[in-house]
């Protein structure tokens, strides 16, 4: 299998449908309109991963005050990410499910790990068309600055 080549900015993002924590089916394209946060992060249950959640569950108000809808995304499956968010006390934002087939998503926009089995940690914004507008991939055992990522979500 080739490498695939990291989604980049001015890109249009590749649509998905992912059920999210609660087993809520989510389509990306249903939130044309919005701008779009994609945080994806290693694997749950590990410290870094839960403080990038936590940080976007504190934030949502500024992220709906900049007409954004933040996703947490991981190949964890359903059931664990549901756990998860509960010890998490993570009510608002959707934690999806990039379980099976196993990093499809994440391998859709070139940020799925062969090696490791589990996607970047990284940070993909879309404008309400679905175009990328900013792309950043941190390593793994960085927590993503909440105040840059807001900074990138135009109103």
């Amino acid at each position: 299998m080739g490498e695939m080549k990291c989604i980049g900015v001015g890109d249009i993002a590749p649509d998905f449908v992912l059920n999210d924590n609660r087993k809520r089916p989510v389509k990306l394209a249903d939130y044309r309109g919005r701008n779009i946060l994609l945080s994806w992060h290693p694997l749950a249950w590990t410290p870094v991963c839960a403080e990038q959640m936590k940080s976007l569950e504190a934030h949502v108000a500024d992220f709906v005050q900049r007409n954004t809808t933040a996703f947490g995304l991981s190949v964890d499956s359903v059931p664990c990410k549901n756990q998860w968010a509960k010890q998490l006390l993570i009510a608002q934002t959707m934690l999806l499910s990039d379980f099976w087939p196993h990093g499809a998503v994440a391998r859709s926009y070139g940020l799925f790990r062969d090696q490791d089995g589990f996607s970047e940690r990284a940070n993909v914004i879309l404008d309400g068309d679905g175009k990328v507008v900013w792309v950043k991939i941190y390593p793994i055992s960085e927590l993503p600055d909440i105040a840059e990522v807001l900074a990138h979500c135009a109103p």
